[in-house]
């Protein structure tokens, strides 16, 4: 085999190589939760986002006591049936169980790393 044949190969495997640990990592990210919780608040914003990756994107006002400020807490969601029972529950009280992936290396998956897994809305 000729040399640059072989350099070829090399680059080659090489390139695959760092695909497939890239791939592995990717789902590592999405598959291993780093935390779980629920969150309780007011649906306040829910759309779609993104030039090319539409993703799920959301808001909601999470209070602790009558008066005080309300602190947002930004979501994304993968589930499409999570989705459609969001649409349905803007301006309503929720409570969010969610799981949080760190260093997902897209944001093709979610601008944000907490991602809903299920929706309860409150009377």
């Amino acid at each position: 085999m000729t040399t640059s044949k072989r350099v070829i190969l090399y680059s080659l495997g090489l390139l695959m190589a760092a695909l497939l640990m890239l791939a592995a990592y990717t789902w590592a990210m999405l598959n291993i939760s780093y935390s779980d919780g629920e969150r309780a608040g007011y649906l306040q914003k829910f759309s779609t986002r993104g030039w090319i990756c539409k993703t799920w994107e959301g808001e909601i006002l999470l209070t602790s006591m009558p008066g005080a400020i309300p602190e947002k807490f930004e979501f994304s969601v993968r589930d499409p049936r999570v989705a459609s029972e969001l649409t349905a529950a803007t301006g309503k009280r929720v409570v969010l169980s969610y799981a949080q992936h760190r260093g997902v290396p897209t944001q093709c998956f979610g601008e944000t790393e907490y991602y809903v897994t299920k929706v309860a809305v409150q009377p």
